[in-house]
């Protein structure tokens, strides 16, 4: 809430932005949160939960959307759709909306939603916004994301193999799919697809491009949905999609012929950061989840209370500081967002994308081991957190590709500091001569 903004972020924040964050606060602790369960429950068991559309959820975007908490994530002087808050003033409320399953979709900030939303808003025609972003906005439709394949690498954007070939006003697509979040959904309406389109471009950057593609269009094939550690997050799934000569209008081409990776670093970088930012609140929820544990008087192992045994308060402390050191990481990326942009911001996304998940997994982790076996059930949420935020070392690049283009850009810095440690070293030289004080002198005070 607005008494907890991180004093060195809290003049950044506007007082429509700090009111919004304590009615998000309230929203997500005394309605998302309980109604987590009942989400569950409504969704079902079999294949029936392909179907559900939980009535929970709908009741909450209704009182969402009177509450004033819709669509927060489209960033202030970015887009014209925006509802006026900054990336960091987001940053903050999406924290919360990290705690509960359903929070993010109940005020129509879910991904892969927001990061399809933001492509429509900045590289969509007129027409491709009426059609798809006005309905994504009043969350009357949902969408996936596809690109990831199964048979090649993806962590290089370059294997992407999926076939767009022109034919006359349409384009034809042959290939494979998977990890398509979203799609099993039966809202669903739409694709945004990455596929080859120019393979003989001798520019790799320009082999790709991004076209929609409506759910029910003929020759498109959703194969299984996939599994995270067993959960496969019904209704909502991470489909396995083939596409079989799917004819698509030429119209439904995001921005132009070879702009796909134009687009989807433009897609990446706020989706890097909203995960970032929804993290720390799970991180925030397990460490609550501890705390009410190590202080419940029927868990008494050894005749104390788990607070009573000096390692789990050592966990508890540790757990604060690293979040805390965290959060002002992604808000540090969320304010160079604001200011330049996300393309001069991506050492610092990169920076929050591979730090906020390990973070929360080692706190969610301590968490599981105070609860015991309880912690690895279905009793708390903490597996499942646990589950759902592994994927994000793998999700938008896995953390190995942002660790070395972050230390190669590092690096870079290697000639330059070794000048200048050299110059220091020769202006050290210069004043030992100076003041008449010789090699040996040195550490001659040192206790022997």
């Amino acid at each position: 809430m607005s008494a907890q903004i991180p004093i060195a972020v809290r003049d950044r924040v506007s007082d429509k932005a700090a009111k919004t964050l304590d009615i998000v606060a309230k929203f997500v602790d005394e309605e998302c949160i309980p109604a987590d369960t009942v989400f569950e429950a409504q969704v079902g068991v079999g294949e029936a939960r392909w179907q559900a559309h939980p009535k929970i959820l709908e009741d909450l975007k209704e009182k969402a959307r009177s509450l004033g908490l819709w669509n927060m994530f489209l960033p202030k002087g970015h887009y014209k759709e925006s509802p006026g808050f900054t990336n960091l003033e987001y940053g903050l409320m999406a924290e919360w909306l990290g705690k509960s399953r359903v929070a993010s979709e109940a005020v129509n900030c879910a991904a892969p939603d927001t990061g399809n939303m933001e492509v429509l808003a900045k590289y969509g025609n007129d027409a491709q916004k009426a059609q798809w972003l006005k309905p994504l906005m009043d969350g009357v439709i949902r969408s996936a994301f596809l690109m990831t394949e199964p048979q090649v690498a993806s962590s290089d954007a370059r294997n992407i193999e999926l076939k767009m070939v022109r034919d006359g006003d349409h384009y034809v697509l042959n290939g494979s799919k998977w990890w398509s979040s979203g799609a099993g959904d039966p809202r669903c309406k739409i694709y945004i697809v990455m596929g080859k389109s120019d393979p003989n471009n001798k520019d790799p950057y320009k082999q790709q491009s991004v076209i929609l593609v409506p759910s029910d269009t003929k020759g498109i094939t959703i194969h299984r949905m996939l599994s995270v550690y067993g959960y496969d997050d019904a209704p909502h799934g991470h489909g396995h999609i083939t596409f079989h000569n799917v004819r698509v209008p030429a119209t439904n081409l995001v921005l132009g012929e070879g702009r796909g990776f134009e687009i989807i670093q433009g897609r990446l970088g706020p989706g890097r950061i909203h995960h970032a930012m929804r993290t720390i609140g799970a991180a925030e929820r397990a460490l609550e989840w501890m705390l009410m544990r190590i202080n419940d008087p029927t868990k008494t192992p050894f005749g104390k209370q788990l607070r009573e045994h000096g390692v789990i308060l050592e966990w508890v402390a540790k757990s604060r500081l690293e979040i805390d050191a965290a959060r002002l990481v992604v808000l540090n990326a969320a304010i160079k967002m604001d200011e330049q942009g996300p393309k001069a911001a991506l050492k610092e996304i990169a920076q929050a994308k591979v730090l906020v998940p390990q973070t929360a997994l080692t706190v969610i982790d301590r968490a599981v081991q105070s609860f015991g076996g309880a912690g690895v059930s279905q009793d708390t949420p903490l597996a499942n957190m646990w589950a759902q935020i592994r994927t994000l070392r793998l999700a938008d690049g896995p953390d190995e590709v942002h660790l070395q283009q972050m230390g190669r850009n590092e690096n870079r810095r290697g000639k330059e500091v070794a000048a200048k440690i050299a110059a220091q070293k020769a202006k050290a030289e210069e004043l030992l001569k100076k003041y008449n004080i010789t090699r040996s002198e040195i550490g001659s005070n040192i206790k022997r």
